[in-house]
């Protein structure tokens, strides 16, 4: 038997001393000599600790010492009067709006006194402190003072100073300051302290929309919030809103910008009595617009009225605690439960016969919301596979059909993306189940979706994933293939393979190697690796169908002799079912893949993928017309079943 190589160190007491520090002891030889004298952890820690000297405190106290002291000034800063003794070096090392001031060249440069106009003296002092010390106690101050500080923090450049306090103000937001913050953070343009503001509003319209600090918004601050669909209020109320508005601030604003935000109320939302009584009374809206809105009420289908609705992010609100409920289906109660993991036939799933005369599974919500994401679950034990849509209304009345899938072959959990819109009621229609009559839904999620939706794009109804969808995380499985484990093709690892495992393959000339995805997803490029351990060449070509008999030709590499990655680019097309057929293998009749992913993960316009080895075509055509076995069966012949090729399966294996 051969080893590896073995590594012995030679201790001879001769040699060993040869190589030793000056200074230092062998004690190799058995203890002849004393052993070098060593500190212990707790002396050699202490040791270390007097190299390091940290004064940092000392220096802070004795700079703070210098606020308000007139002792070293040499600049005074005055602010509505009030004069506070300063130090140039100490405002220009901390500010670069000081430093710009005080030595840039400017008139203040060569003044003792320096007039500050930008500031209250209550806020300017808070600062003038932070400057000196670095610290700043904000619990005891009030809320315009800390708004004011914020917006000098931003005049000076404090920035740090000007994170902290956004913090502390998207933490601290309530009804009496979110008008002011937001008006603060659209002139700052700190767009997380303005998304934080508009949300709070959002959630507490009515109180924010009856407040006095809502009178003291900007017309186009007031405009930003009213047209936002996530304003959740009656419509005349803020209408009311509006016209208490136009009164506090009539004096300063011209007659077009009060058009402008009476604009922004959404009146065919009112009811008939509330317009020619409420709306007509307050003589603010003429009475054309008044007619108008009627007509388009009366009129335009639900759909498209500009609803407005809740916006709670990333939070299911299809549950119960969220009000929601099922109207219709059989075994209703399970569909919102949390726990799906137990369902079967007759129990953890709600259904529907498949027919003409049953209307499918509705959910109301507890309020009009705005969704972008749906996630079901369907029932999934088998490989059986649905069809189905979906349908969303506001009245019951008016139905939208947000996702159509009743061409398509759908298994396990669907995520499905709409844009987004403004919904109440929910209804999901099986229209094919390939084993019976029955439509399944195990769980159902419904939510706006924003930590997610940088991830996919929405093209003819259907998900443009961004990221790998051929994997068993989102529910693709392998229908027809062999390999020593079912799903390898899809589990994401394209480096631990050889000879013996992690490859899916199928015999030349009888079957393919078959993958279903989860749900159908526009795609126009794919990426899989073909067996490479050895320098062997393979021929092959891909098809994609939605429905296991329609099938379209999408690569064509059966007159080309390929290997290791191959990279698939085409027209964009729906595809839920993938099926590669290989039609020759240099070293023998067995076809091997590796790794599949779809779309590719790599870049489609730059030349970074794994270079893929091809002969000539003319090489290749002369070579694979030799071997007239190998040409690819026809394309119209529907794919075998796992039964069918599982005789073949011990020779598949063999690479």
């Amino acid at each position: 038997m051969t080893y590896g190589p073995v590594f012995y160190t030679h201790r001879s007491g001769a040699m060993s001393g040869q190589h030793l520090a000056d200074g230092a002891v062998d004690t190799s030889n058995g203890g002849n000599h004393s052993p070098v004298e060593s500190k212990s952890p707790t002396s050699i820690e202490k040791q270390h600790s007097y190299e390091q000297i940290d004064h940092a405190h000392f220096l802070a106290n004795d700079i703070g010492t210098l606020y308000l002291n007139d002792r070293f000034s040499d600049v005074v800063l005055i602010v509505n009067g009030e004069r506070f003794h300063a130090h140039r070096v100490v405002l220009a090392s901390r500010s670069d709006y000081f430093r710009a001031l005080l030595y840039g060249g400017l008139k203040e440069s060569h003044q003792a006194e320096v007039e500050i106009t930008e500031a209250s003296v209550n806020s300017f002092k808070k600062l003038l402190e932070y400057i000196y010390s670095g610290r700043m106690n904000l619990s005891i101050l009030k809320d315009e003072v800390i708004l004011e500080i914020f917006s000098l923090s931003n005049l000076f450049g404090f920035t740090n100073l000007e994170l902290s306090l956004c913090k502390y103000l998207r933490s601290n937001i309530n009804v009496y300051n979110v008008c002011s913050m937001f008006a603060a953070a659209r002139l700052y343009q700190h767009k997380e302290l303005v998304t934080e503001a508009l949300n709070f509003t959002d959630y507490h319209a009515l109180e924010v929309l009856q407040s006095e600090a809502f009178l003291s918004l900007s017309s186009e601050a007031l405009q930003e919030v009213l047209n936002r669909d996530s304003l959740y209020a009656y419509e005349l109320d803020i209408f009311r809103a509006v016209c208490r508005w136009i009164k506090a601030n009539q004096d300063d604003e011209d007659p077009e910008v009060k058009i402008k935000v009476l604009s922004a109320v959404r009146y065919p939302l009112m009811s008939l009595d509330e317009l020619l009584s409420v709306v007509r009374e307050s003589q603010l809206v003429s009475s054309d617009n008044i007619l108008d809105a009627i007509q388009l009420r009366n009129t335009l289908p639900s759909h498209k009225l500009k609803f407005r609705g809740q916006l709670k992010p990333n939070l299911n609100i299809a549950h119960p605690s969220q009000g929601a409920q099922v109207m219709q289906g059989e075994m209703r109660s399970a569909l919102l439960e949390s726990d799906s993991s137990g369902h079967d036939h007759e129990r953890g799933c709600t259904r529907h016969l498949i027919n003409e005369s049953d209307s499918g599974i509705m959910i109301k919500l507890g309020h009009p919301s705005i969704i972008n994401y749906i996630k079901m679950q369907l029932w999934d034990k088998d490989l059986r596979s649905y069809s189905y849509y979906i349908e969303v209304s506001m009245d019951q009345h008016d139905w939208v059909r947000a996702i159509d899938h009743s061409n398509y072959y759908c298994r396990s959990t669907q995520r499905l993306w709409i844009h987004p819109r403004v919904v109440q009621y929910i209804r999901i229609v099986g229209t094919n189940n390939t084993v019976n009559k029955c439509f399944h839904t195990v769980s159902m999620e419904i939510m706006y979706n924003s930590e997610e939706m940088h991830l996919v794009d929405i093209e003819k109804g259907l998900v443009v994933p961004k990221y790998n969808v051929a994997t068993m995380a989102m529910n693709a499985i392998v229908i027809d293939g062999v390999s020593r484990c079912r799903n390898s093709l899809l589990d994401g690892n394209c480096k631990d393979y050889d000879w013996d495992c992690g490859y899916t393959c199928h015999q030349l000339g009888s079957g393919c190697i078959l993958v279903q995805l989860g749900q159908p997803y526009m795609l126009s490029s794919m990426r899989m690796l073909l067996w490479d351990c050895d320098d062997r060449y393979y021929s092959y070509y891909v098809e994609v169908s939605v429905n296991m008999w329609d099938w379209e030709l999408i690569v064509d590499k059966s007159k080309e002799l390929v290997r290791s990655w191959q990279l698939l680019q085409f027209n964009s097309r729906p595809v839920v079912f993938i099926r590669i057929t290989g039609t020759y293998n240099s070293a023998n009749e067995v076809f091997h893949c590796v790794h599949l992913e779809a779309p590719a993960q790599v870049p489609l316009d730059l030349n970074t993928v794994e270079v893929e080895q091809e002969i000539s075509n003319l090489q290749v055509t002369k070579k694979l017309d030799n071997n007239e076995s190998d040409e690819p069966e026809s394309m119209e012949t529907p794919p075998t079943t796992a039964a069918e090729t599982s005789t073949a399966a011990t020779d598949c294996l063999t690479v």
